[in-house]
């Protein structure tokens, strides 16, 4: 699951740069470079992503950026509690099925769900594994954006 999204930028008078997310069009952010508006640009998807999960909406499929737009990743803790999201609603697993299969209390599957909440890699692993799935990672160089 690649959970990389296209920014569209937008300047602004006064020196303020604007990102905007066409496919979560409910993030939005900005800086007074474009710098600062792409290192604030993962909480802002974080924010309006964790808005869909709580609301158990599908969580959008990244397009393909157009050239000389910024890309913006989650944190991987992020992606990965959004792939389980994900695959639950795909195999309609409610959180109290989830909670079942695991062994724990509801509880604790709110907290794998919840973004901001630092849960313990063997706890996404168990996830994960409960769904008949498994995490895989790749680790790529990171290339700075270069505006055209």
């Amino acid at each position: 699951m690649n959970l990389c999204y296209p920014a569209n930028v937008r300047e602004y008078g006064r020196g303020t740069v604007g990102l905007f997310f066409p496919d979560v069009p409910e993030a939005a952010t900005a800086g007074k470079t474009l710098a600062e508006a792409i290192d604030r640009a993962p909480d802002a998807l974080v924010v309006a992503l964790s808005a869909y999960v709580g609301e158990g909406r599908a969580i959008p499929s990244p397009s393909r950026a157009k050239r000389g737009h910024p890309v913006v990743c989650l944190p991987p803790l992020a992606a990965l509690k959004l792939a389980i999201h994900d695959a639950m609603k795909q195999q309609r697993i409610t959180q109290a099925q989830m909670a079942d299969r695991l062994g724990v209390d509801g509880r604790q599957v709110r907290r794998i769900l919840d973004l901001d909440h630092e849960s313990k890699f063997s706890q996404i692993e168990a996830a994960f594994a409960s769904l008949g799935l498994r995490v895989s990672v790749r680790v790529e160089k990171s290339v700075p954006f270069v505006p055209a």
